[in-house]
C-alpha cells in the first residue's frame, strides 16, 4: 500500500514538473515572439524595473502573446458555437451563417450629444477645407445589421440603433454637409445578393464597389483631373475572404466544419493607367485622398473608388480608426501641407457615430 502510494506521488510530482516546464516553454516562446520584444524593450533597464513597467510588459505579454492562446480561444468559441449557437459578447449570430457585430445592435449612453458634437466638428473642418479650396464629401456607410436586417433572425436593433441612420443622415444636412447616403445603393444591391460579407462586418467587393460608384456620382462636379484607365480584374481562383467575425468568436483558426462557413471571394485587383513616359505616380501628387475606416482598406474599395472617380487616390484610411483617427493623423500630418488635394472622400461607418468620444478624439476636434 505504501509502495503504491509512493507512486503516486511521484506520478503527481512529475506531472506537476512537466506542466511547469511546458508552461515557462510557452512563456519563452511568447517573450520571443517580434510583437512581445517591442514592447519588451524599452523597459529593460533599471528605472523601468524598480517602476514596474517591466513587470507589467510581461504581464501583458502572457496575456495576449502565449502561442496556446488561440488554442484556448479556440476551445471557448466552440464550446459557446457548438452547444449553445452563440457568438460571444461581440457577436450576434443570425440565420443562414449570418454573423453580426453586437456593437450595431446595442444603444450608447448620450449618443445624440456625441452625434451632435462629431457633426459640428465636420462642419467646422469642412469649412476649414474650404477656405483652402479643398471640396469634402462626407459618406456614411450603414450598418450590416441595417442593410442584412432580414438575416438578423430574431435579433433586433435596439430603438437608439434603428433611427441612428436617418438621425444622421438628417443631422448633416442641417448643416448643409449633405453627405452621400450608401443605404440606398447598398440596399438596392442586397435585394439581388449578398452586400456584405456573411462572416465579417465589412461590406463585400460588390458592396464596396456599388459605394464607390456613389460616391464618385456625388464627386462629379469637383475639379479635378480625371486621366481614366483604371481597369479592375478578379482572380480566378476562390480564396477565404476576411472573416473578422470569426476571430471575434474565437473560430478562425477553426475548419468549416466546426465554425459558421467562412464567405469566399475571387479577390478584386484594381491597376493604374501609364501616362506618357511613366507611371501615373509621376505626373504629380493625387488630388483626391480619402480617410476612413477598416471599410476603405478592405473588399478592394480603394481600387474600386479610383476607378469609379477616373482619379488616382491617396488611400489614408486607417483600421479601427473610429469615426476619426485616420483624419486626425492626416490634418496633423505633412502630406496635406505639403500635397493638398483638391478632394477629401471622408468615409464614416454609421455605428461609431454614436459612441463615447475619446480624450484623443476631442483634442482633435479643439484644433
Amino acid at each position: 500500500m505504501q509502495n503504491w502510494l509512493r507512486r503516486i506521488a511521484i506520478w503527481q510530482a512529475m506531472l506537476v514538473i512537466a506542466v511547469l516546464a511546458w508552461g515557462f516553454t510557452e512563456g519563452l516562446r511568447a517573450i520571443a515572439l517580434p510583437a512581445a520584444q517591442q514592447r519588451l524593450q524599452p523597459t529593460l533597464n533599471g528605472a523601468s524595473f524598480l517602476a514596474g513597467r517591466t513587470a507589467g510588459a510581461i504581464n501583458h505579454i502572457m496575456a495576449h502573446n502565449l502561442p496556446i492562446d488561440p488554442w484556448a480561444r479556440a476551445a471557448g468559441g466552440l464550446f459557446r458555437w457548438g452547444l449553445f449557437r452563440s457568438g460571444g459578447p461581440q457577436v450576434r449570430v443570425g440565420c443562414d451563417g449570418w454573423l453580426f457585430l453586437t456593437e450595431e445592435l446595442r444603444p450608447w449612453p448620450e449618443a445624440e450629444a456625441v452625434m451632435a458634437e462629431r457633426v459640428d466638428a465636420l462642419a467646422r473642418i469642412r469649412d476649414r477645407l474650404a477656405a483652402q479650396n479643398i471640396s469634402l464629401v462626407v459618406a456614411i456607410v450603414p450598418d450590416k445589421a441595417r442593410v442584412h436586417g432580414d438575416r438578423l433572425c430574431g435579433a433586433p436593433l435596439s430603438a437608439q440603433s434603428a433611427a441612428r441612420y436617418e438621425r444622421l443622415v438628417g443631422a448633416l444636412r442641417t448643416k448643409n454637409l449633405a453627405p452621400v447616403s450608401l443605404l440606398e445603393p447598398l440596399t438596392a444591391l442586397a435585394a439581388r445578393q449578398d452586400a456584405y460579407w456573411r462572416t465579417d462586418t465589412h461590406w463585400n467587393q460588390d458592396g464596396a464597389a456599388a459605394a464607390a460608384q456613389a460616391i464618385a456620382a456625388r464627386a462629379q462636379g469637383v475639379g479635378i483631373d480625371r486621366p481614366g484607365g483604371f481597369a479592375t480584374t478578379r482572380d480566378d481562383a476562390l480564396t477565404p475572404g476576411p472573416g473578422d467575425l470569426l476571430r471575434l468568436m474565437g473560430l478562425d483558426i477553426l475548419p468549416d466544419g466546426l465554425r459558421p462557413p467562412i464567405d469566399r471571394q475571387h479577390l478584386a485587383h484594381t491597376s493604374e493607367p501609364e501616362a506618357a513616359g511613366g507611371l501615373l505616380d509621376e505626373a504629380g501628387a493625387p488630388q483626391v485622398a480619402l480617410i476612413g475606416s477598416s471599410y476603405s482598406v478592405n473588399a478592394n474599395f480603394h481600387g474600386a473608388l479610383q476607378e469609379a472617380l477616373g482619379a488616382k487616390v491617396t488611400n489614408l484610411a486607417r483600421a479601427g480608426g473610429g469615426f476619426s483617427g485616420a483624419a486626425a493623423d492626416y490634418f496633423a500630418g505633412a502630406t496635406l501641407r505639403e500635397a493638398p488635394p483638391r478632394l477629401i472622400v471622408w468615409e464614416i461607418p454609421e455605428r461609431v457615430i454614436g459612441q463615447p468620444i475619446t480624450a484623443e478624439e476631442r483634442a482633435f476636434f479643439a484644433r
